[in-house]
């Protein structure tokens, strides 16, 4: 799986001022690899994020998938590579309130209409592997804010994706929580999701194996960290 944006805009128009979330981003993004995105408020972090996940669309450039161009296709072309290929992790969680910590990692396949009994086992793989397991029938409201991350990764990787996007995973939690949860997302990339993170916390990037920091929706540094700590 490889990535490649190539002269990527992204602007918005507020008022009569047009403002550059990206700014002619060219980008290359390898199989396994394990990216943390660093930059101010407003640098373009999130947006690039979104246009990697297919959440958003470039005004301009081209965003090449797998050596697909996935630019222009149409919306439900877009979500099924969307829904195929790209997990994602967001800092509040979005867990339905009403499902269980099971249905809310079965949800994805519930709706892709994957067998009942291939989803049994996808699920009770998945709660094993966060440690989970103790949790399955509690819904978020029982569940402490490290669990609730921990189920929104299990829901974020039952669909078997290449990528795996994360947009400050560990903003709403403590430290042990926030430690339990990174290291979770980099068993995942260590058995070959590609993962990449936005966070504006220093030592969560430069935990990542290569850093790109961000500014005025520009790649303003893309580089290798020598030490993971």
């Amino acid at each position: 799986m490889q990535i490649t944006l190539k002269a990527v805009s992204r602007f918005y128009q507020v008022g009569e001022q047009t403002v550059h979330a990206l700014d002619n981003v060219d980008l290359e993004i390898n199989a396994g690899d394990y990216i943390s995105i660093m930059g101010p408020s407003g640098s373009g972090k999130s947006s690039l994020l979104n246009i990697v996940g297919l959440l958003d669309r470039p005004n301009s450039g081209n965003y090449f998938f797998e050596d697909k161009n996935v630019t222009s296709l149409s919306e439900k072309q877009q979500a099924e590579v969307r829904q195929q290929k790209v997990g994602f992790v967001f800092q509040s969680f979005h867990l339905i309130p009403r499902l269980t910590a099971y249905q809310n990692i079965e949800l994805p396949m519930l709706l892709s209409g994957i067998h009942p009994g291939e989803r049994k086992q996808r699920v009770q793989a998945a709660l094993a592997n966060t440690d989970l397991e103790d949790r399955a029938n509690h819904r978020p409201e029982q569940l402490s804010g490290g669990q609730r991350q921990r189920v929104a990764i299990a829901r974020s990787t039952i669909m078997q994706p290449q990528i795996l996007l994360a947009d400050e995973p560990t903003g709403n939690l403590d430290r042990k929580s926030g430690n339990d949860v990174i290291e979770l997302l980099e068993r995942l990339n260590n058995n070959g999701i590609t993962l990449i993170i936005v966070t504006h916390d220093p030592n969560l990037g430069k935990r990542a194996r290569r850093k790109i920091r961000m500014e005025d929706g520009k790649v303003f540094t893309d580089s290798l960290n020598s030490v993971k700590t």
